[in-house]
């Protein structure tokens, strides 16, 4: 059976990834390197000694022809008498001081190898009496200057750009004590959350809250990145939790280092990194998460090396070599991921004045206008090295999701300005409606995924996102469907509240299906849990700012209680692997979405619309806040020089 453990863990998401084998020991390596340190060094000596007899013992006759003496050497011959320029000719010099200077030189250079031969010896010497501890501190010593030197190449300042007009960070504060009182309680739960991570699983991705310890997943390689300290960095801010902040930008500034020998997932970390990182810098205005966050975006761009431009999934930071997940569709690309990398490569071109980044991700543009989309809709996987489509599997869930979400806020961000990428979603919003929204027999509204010609009634937990996304999207409809949109929403909203309300938990499950007398419940085993996700909270936020219906509130509330009463431990929050059964077990994994998404989504649902007003600010896949670019188009940066 599938474990909840074993899923994609992030904003729009992908179907279950295998974890992979765990690391060889450490020591192992270690022993392997100072052995060959030793060989190296001996070897070493060795050619230096004999280079030397060969080479620069004393004059002889024997070996005269590899006298360094000049008497053989032409030289070029200046006329001083045609005021120093060359005839061209050549003289051999061989008499007087001349040839007396030239052997002095030799014997100096003769001298001086001879003494950095006898150095070289003495050092290697030495090293053979060390310790192998003491030789792999020296290895590590002279590793850590590398790595210091590689740090402040490129911790080049950034040019000065004019920040965009940031409004509602420091509000939101409710008059209504009831609502203030959850308010606070969602606090406090995202306290407990962070002070567990901060004691037991500080600088590991995430944390097993049961185990007490950290964990990770392939979609971060194997390296120690601190996910969790990068994506809660925002949440913490807005909530006024000022020294979690500071102790989380301290971690970053000291510890964050990307400069590893580590494969991750080139849309996990733009969505979750890239995004957190800018975010923690529009909001504090600390020069730290910028340098960050453009030193990791530098590391993701070798991605992009593939024959048509549609990056790799993966990369490794340190190589830049990419490549796919083997499960998708016969080496391709994911929809969902290269087409979710526009926000934050907007954001990086509009701070750094260099245009690499908007060109990558407007090529990608470019690209997909020229396809053919079978019945106006997008297949979720697209071949980088042919530029074709892979099998024809369209879903608004898990594969598609957030590139339908980044289309609209591509033409949110631009301040509406960018017309090109509000038809492209308008475009595929009216295919969806058309081949995948359903109504079903009980009546409710849902969206389904088209395989190959055929629909499948069934809807996951990531596909909830979308009753938000049409109601953010209903203003600038065409054909003056604002009110249909934002309908829409509303019945999306309300299927995903009864996936919640017809479990035992009132939690939602990972999918649910609309077959016959089943609707929205989940019939597999496998697709019964739940992992702390946002996407049904999320509507339910945005549908409270656009109608401020009170329904919303309580059934986020509904949500929030039980979370905290099943999903709570006391090293934590975790998931459950089913939430139809009385007596849950735990999957032990914190997901590090839960404080970037799930609790940011519930405070916001329950403070004023003046914090993080959404004429001002639009949220990555990740609920990382980014401010709206008043810009001519989207073309265009703040900074002068890319101007």
């Amino acid at each position: 059976m599938t474990t909840p453990a074993l899923l994609p863990l992030s904003g729009r998401r992908l179907p279950p990834l295998n974890l992979g084998a765990s690391a060889l020991p450490h020591h192992r390596a270690t022993l392997r390197l100072s052995e060959k340190f030793i060989l190296l060094l001996i070897l070493s000596a060795f050619i230096t000694l004999c280079f030397g007899a060969f080479f620069f013992l004393p004059d002889s006759s024997k070996h005269k022809r590899f006298d360094l003496g000049l008497e053989d050497v032409l030289i070029p011959h200046v006329d001083t008498s045609k005021g120093g320029k060359s005839l061209g000719g050549f003289l051999i010099h061989g008499q007087g001081h001349d040839e007396h200077r030239h052997r002095e030189e030799e014997e100096r250079l003769r001298n001086k190898i001879r003494a950095d031969h006898e150095k070289a010896l003495e050092e290697a010497k030495e090293k053979l009496k060390k310790s192998r501890d003491e030789i792999q501190a020296e290895i590590q010593t002279e590793k850590n200057k590398v790595v210091q030197e590689l740090k402040k190449k490129d911790s080049k300042p950034l040019p000065p750009v004019p920040l965009p007009n940031l409004i509602g960070i420091n509000s939101g504060e409710p008059a209504d004590l009831d609502i203030r009182e959850k308010r606070n309680k969602i606090k406090e739960m995202m306290k407990h959350a962070w002070d567990n991570y901060r004691q037991y699983g500080w600088g590991h991705n995430e944390l097993k809250p049961i185990a007490r310890k950290g964990h990770t997943t392939n979609i971060f390689g194997n390296s120690q990145m601190g996910a969790t300290i990068v994506d809660a960095l925002d949440t913490l801010y807005i909530m006024g939790l000022h020294d979690e902040f500071r102790e989380g930008q301290e971690w970053i500034d000291k510890n964050l280092d990307f400069s590893v020998n580590s494969e991750v997932s080139v849309f996990e970390v733009n969505i979750r990194f890239i995004g957190g990182l800018l975010a923690a810098y529009y909001l504090s205005g600390q020069e730290v998460f910028k340098i960050k966050a453009v030193q990791l975006a530098g590391k993701l761009l070798p991605a992009f090396n593939t024959p048509t431009g549609i990056p790799w999934a993966m990369v490794n930071l340190k190589s830049g070599v990419g490549r796919n997940w083997g499960w998708a569709s016969a080496g391709s690309s994911i929809l969902a991921e290269f087409g979710t990398l526009h926000m934050e490569f907007v954001h990086l071109s509009y701070l750094t004045g260099d245009p690499v980044y908007y060109n990558k991700v407007m090529h990608i543009r470019k690209l997909l206008q020229k396809m053919d989309r079978p019945n106006g809709l997008y297949p979720n996987y697209l071949n980088p090295r042919t530029g074709r489509w892979g099998q024809h599997h369209t879903s608004v869930g898990g594969l598609g999701d957030s590139f339908y979400e980044y289309l609209l806020k591509a033409w949110l961000m631009s301040d509406k300005m960018d017309t090109e990428a509000r038809k492209m979603y308008d475009d595929a919003i009216e295919a969806i409606e058309k081949h995948l929204i359903r109504k079903s027999n009980g009546g409710l509204t849902f969206i389904g995924e088209w395989k190959n010609g055929h629909l499948e009634r069934k809807m996951g937990h990531l596909t909830c996102f979308a009753g938000g996304m049409f109601a953010l999207g209903a203003d600038g409809s065409r054909d003056d469907k604002a009110g249909h949109y934002l309908q829409l929403g509303a019945e999306i909203a309300h299927t995903c509240h009864e996936s919640y309300d017809r479990t035992t938990l009132k939690l939602g499950p990972e999918a649910f299906k609309f077959d016959g007398g089943v609707e929205a419940v989940a019939v597999r085993q496998n697709e019964k849990y739940y992992i702390l996700r946002p996407e049904v909270i999320e509507t339910y936020w945005y549908m409270w700012r656009f109608t401020h219906d009170p329904k919303y509130r309580q059934w986020g509330w509904e949500a929030a209680q039980a979370i905290d009463k099943y999903c709570r431990v006391s090293g934590g929050f975790s998931g459950v692997k089913d939430v139809y059964s009385s007596s849950p077990t735990y999957d032990d994994v914190q997901q590090s979405f839960f404080l970037a998404e799930t609790l940011k989504y519930l405070y916001l649902l329950f403070s004023n619309d003046d914090l993080l007003p959404l004429d001002n600010w639009v949220f990555n896949t990740e609920a990382h806040p980014l401010p709206v670019l008043h810009l001519a188009n989207t073309t265009l940066s703040g900074n002068p020089a890319y101007r």
